[in-house]
């Protein structure tokens, strides 16, 4: 079984730096790739309110058998559930929706801008992580002013943010403001849903290597600090995407890879998404 490194977050808590994603995986099917990823290796699990499959993870974790301090579970608040009371209640849904007495991260979703709600809504995972209920805080798709009002205006640091991130979009001034500040970058969407496999560099390197391109990005994406989670629903490729530490990339393989950022979003924009 491989053996996937931790990332210490700024709280303590230890988080693998490579996980298993579950968005638009129907709930149904969500059983089986949870379980298919747990007997991989996996130990990471994200997912969110919002992707309607909280259920098909807690019954994956259930019958798993795997220790509950083994995992590490992350779920998100969605946005309309945003304001202090509504995000408690949203928190106990998710929660019972998993069957567990506590999550390891709870992430706001998105800021959402236009609703202002981010900071009050913080402030209740405060309380969550105050009552132990979650290991660790953090937000999702924040840009750099979002944390910085954060900073200015709550009591805790978000110990990670999870942001669209990809060769197509490095984030680079957003992950150095990250590193300044203590928080871990995460990345959702690693591989660009496929949009920078094609890429002549990736190519080129995974020929080298003898591995895919998709394993060729994952593995940039660890030796850049990311934390990541890749999601699939076949057998194969989830044993695929966490077959990626048996070789490393050369600095001149970093560069190249470096040269690939082009702003390609494959997904809203956290400014105007409301």
């Amino acid at each position: 079984m491989t053996s996937v490194p931790n990332v210490t977050l700024n709280n303590g808590v230890t988080m693998p730096q490579l996980g298993f994603g579950v968005f638009q995986v129907p709930d149904e099917e969500t059983t089986t790739a949870v379980a298919r990823a747990l007997e991989a290796g996996y130990r990471s699990i994200d997912t969110a309110a919002i992707y309607g499959n909280e259920r098909g993870v807690g019954r994956a974790i259930a019958a798993s058998g795997l220790p509950r301090e083994e995992l590490f579970v992350t779920t998100k608040l969605w946005n309309e559930d945003q304001g202090r009371d509504r995000t408690l209640a949203a928190f106990d849904a998710s929660l019972g929706r998993l069957g567990l007495d506590h999550v390891d991260l709870y992430l706001i979703h998105w800021p959402t801008p236009a609703r202002d709600l981010y900071v009050e809504t913080y402030k209740a995972l405060e309380k969550i992580l105050a009552d132990g209920r979650a290991r660790a805080i953090g937000v999702s798709n924040f840009q750099i002013p979002h944390l910085r009002r954060l900073l200015e205006h709550t009591g805790i640091t978000p110990a990670v943010n999870q942001v669209e991130l990809h060769p197509g979009l490095q984030q680079t001034e957003l992950r150095a403001f990250h590193a300044e500040h203590g928080i871990a970058t995460e990345g959702w969407s690693p591989l660009a849903q496929g949009a920078v496999l094609g890429d002549e560099a990736i190519v080129g390197i995974a020929e080298a290597y003898g591995v895919t391109p998709a394993q060729v990005v994952l593995r940039w994406h660890l030796q850049t600090g990311n934390i990541v989670i890749p999601k699939s629903v076949t057998a194969d490729r989830i044993r695929q995407n966490l077959d990626v530490f048996g070789f490393e990339l050369t600095d001149a393989d970093m560069a190249a890879i470096a040269g690939l950022d082009r702003g390609l979003r494959t997904g809203p924009d956290p400014d105007t998404f409301n």
